[in-house]
């Protein structure tokens, strides 16, 4: 079998490109995996250091490969790009990764515990109903301001305006039942970044660490004490 002491991945959706060097940095293989093939080609082979760029699913692939007794260093892309020699492909981004998990002073990101990215996944979808409560708040102001009906710069004038706008006979009907319905849309969005607050206020709570850098800042970590963190 050829020895293999370095292994960088490129990461994508449904295939997964592949650089193996041997001690010497020398390429001994370059192929494509299909993704459900990597953790059995890796189970064939004695440890190894093996590298990928920070993108979705690289922390999964980081657990599962040092399940199997590999080294597994996640790179940050903006560190793998200087050793990129010839323009931006899977092979050619492997073989970049390769070269940097091998560099001794490079910074690792640090691989996240199963727990730690089911915790992110709640401040994720709360950042996204954020930006989608914004959106749909500036999508309510726009239509209004069509029909003469414009509202100071805030989400409490833009809500108190389109309320007021659905008792007023005088706005076609077809506004007024759409505006009814973005309303409506607000609602479950407001509840759903609520039900978000409420569960990371209560992992704050439970997390001797949250609990430090919550005296730190300041905050009360108690859901009680503080409904909705910033």
């Amino acid at each position: 079998m050829i020895e293999i002491t370095t292994v960088g991945l490129d990461l994508a959706k449904r295939v997964v490109s592949l650089c193996g060097e041997d001690a010497s940095g020398r390429a001994v293989v370059q192929r494509t995996l299909r993704r459900e093939a990597v953790l059995a080609w890796f189970a064939q082979r004695p440890p190894c250091l093996v590298g990928m760029e920070a993108c979705s699913s690289a922390h999964w692939f980081a657990r599962e490969l040092a399940a199997l007794g590999h080294t597994v260093r996640i790179i940050a892309p903006e560190f793998v790009r200087p050793f990129r020699l010839s323009g931006k492909n899977d092979t050619d981004d492997a073989a970049a990764v390769c070269a940097a998990v091998r560099q001794p002073q490079l910074r690792f990101v640090t691989v996240k515990s199963a727990e730690q990215q089911a915790r992110l996944v709640v401040h994720r979808l709360r950042q996204g109903w954020q930006e989608e409560r914004t959106a749909s708040l500036n999508r309510l102001r726009g239509l209004l301001a069509e029909f003469g009906r414009v509202y100071p710069n805030s989400a409490t004038a833009a809500l108190t305006g389109a309320r007021s706008a659905l008792a007023d006979d005088a706005l076609p009907p077809a506004l007024r039942r759409g505006v009814a319905r973005q309303l409506d849309h607000l609602r479950e969005l407001d509840q759903c970044i609520d039900e978000c607050d409420r569960e990371i206020a209560q992992d704050a709570a439970a997390d001797p660490r949250a609990r430090r850098a919550a005296r730190l800042n300041g905050w009360a970590c108690s859901p009680l004490a503080r409904s909705r963190l910033p």
